[in-house]
């Protein structure tokens, strides 16, 4: 391993300060690397690439695990890493990672999730970035995870990514010595079996809760969320630039002058 202490890394999520995740990332790799915490004041889970704009953003330095320091910022996983990058860090840092996350990102949830675009805020700023997430939401293996991420960082750092691209990792809540694999993966997109439950308030008003089927049908074996279903850790490259270049070459043939 290259000498790992010269690597600076920036960690981020969007279960806030004190979500048990982030922490167990912190713990796994400030002995190997400098690491610095810069994340929400405060759960803010499926606020996709949000940023603020009509209010200020307020940071303040919080002591965490009686005497682990981080940033708290009154903001989305977005703003953070703007923040980190523009005004708190005085370096621009190595790797950014976003994570760990309960509940898998996999699927269309690529769209929703604070976590995924936190990672996607770094890539857009020319930085390594990874966000990082594990299946389920109770009795997690956090400390396996933040283990496997600490050991493999010198991997993804020594190994160039096309300018703009990120990983996106998902984890089987699994020991990491029973867990199936590793497989590169897809995203897919196929969608979930979605509802809303319609209830009534005491005061007789209509209110509704959104929810959704575990997990779609996969179209592809290859797709992360069919993957991870077998117990192996899904490794995603997702691109910033969103533009259908089949589209792209297709609507260059089009008559627009005769519109």
């Amino acid at each position: 391993m290259p000498d790992s202490k010269q690597l600076s890394i920036l960690i981020t999520n969007d279960d806030g300060i004190y979500a048990p995740g982030l922490w167990a990332l912190y713990r796994a790799l400030s002995p190997l690397y400098e690491v610095t915490v810069i994340a929400p004041d405060r759960e803010r889970s499926a606020v996709s690439h949000g940023i603020t704009l009509h209010q200020p953003i307020r940071a303040f330095q919080v002591a965490v695990n009686g005497g682990d320091g981080g940033w708290a910022v009154t903001g989305t996983p977005a703003d953070c890493v703007k923040l980190a990058l523009l005004e708190l860090l005085e370096k621009k840092p190595d790797l950014v990672i976003s994570g760990i996350n309960p509940g898998a990102n996999v699927g269309v949830n690529l769209n929703y999730s604070g976590t995924v675009a936190a990672a996607k805020e770094a890539a857009l700023y020319g930085l390594k970035a990874l966000s990082v997430s594990i299946q389920g939401f109770e009795d997690l293996h956090y400390d396996d995870v933040a283990g496997w991420v600490a050991q493999w960082i010198h991997l993804f750092h020594a190994n160039e990514m096309p300018a703009g691209t990120f990983l996106n990792i998902n984890f089987p809540n699994l020991p990491v010595e029973v867990v199936a694999g590793v497989q590169v993966t897809r995203q897919s997109i196929d969608l979930y079996h979605e509802y809303f439950e319609k209830r009534q308030d005491p005061r007789n008003n209509i209110y509704y809760w959104q929810g959704s089927e575990s997990q779609p049908e996969y179209t592809h074996t290859d797709a992360d969320g069919a993957v991870l279903a077998t117990n192996h850790i899904s490794i995603t490259p997702v691109r910033c630039d969103m533009t259908d270049y089949n589209a792209l070459e297709r609507l260059k043939m089009w008559n627009f002058e005769k519109v």
